[in-house]
């Protein structure tokens, strides 16, 4: 795969998780559903969609270029292995994380040849970076389809008019 097709493949995964947040911008009260929890320690929307975006961040300048991430508290509340916590960041801080990351990490790209997708970034590497392009895809639709599931939940318990499991 070329740098171009991993692109289309990114804007591809960002396009669907730009229209998620589109239909949670469009409700009554988008911070409630920002905040809102599936069950007892699931995540809630807000941590799913910062997932996405922190996980740009690490990966592309902790991982990849082996530096300190753009936002290093973010990155520590976001990232793989973090506990959904109950401080919920504003939508717009939201979007502008997804957006600015993921602007970095196609930049990166970017500058990347054909030959490049065939070799490491660094030795500590784990992939080459086709096949981490080719994850950080992968892994957007993942947690979009979490975040998908959770919202429509959210819908289902703030509408009267669908029976309740139990009630």
């Amino acid at each position: 795969m070329t740098p171009s097709d991993l692109v289309g493949l990114l804007e591809f995964a960002r396009g669907k998780t730009r229209g998620l947040v589109e239909a949670l911008a469009a409700l009554p009260d988008p911070a409630k559903a920002l905040s809102w929890r599936p069950g007892p320690g699931r995540a809630h929307l807000a941590w799913q969609l910062m997932h996405i975006a922190a996980t740009d961040d690490r990966h592309l300048n902790t991982r990849m270029k082996t530096g300190i991430a753009h936002s290093p508290e973010l990155v520590r509340r976001f990232a793989g292995g973090s506990t959904p916590d109950d401080d919920i960041p504003p939508l717009a801080d939201i979007i502008k994380y997804l957006t600015d990351r993921r602007a970095d990490l196609l930049d990166h790209l970017c500058t990347l040849t054909d030959a490049d997708m065939a070799k490491k970034p660094n030795d500590a590497a784990q992939w080459v970076y086709e096949e981490w392009f080719r994850l950080l895809a992968w892994h957007e639709a993942h947690h979009h389809g979490q975040a998908h599931l959770t919202l429509n939940l959210y819908r289902a318990s703030q509408d009267a008019t669908v029976p309740k499991v139990g009630h």
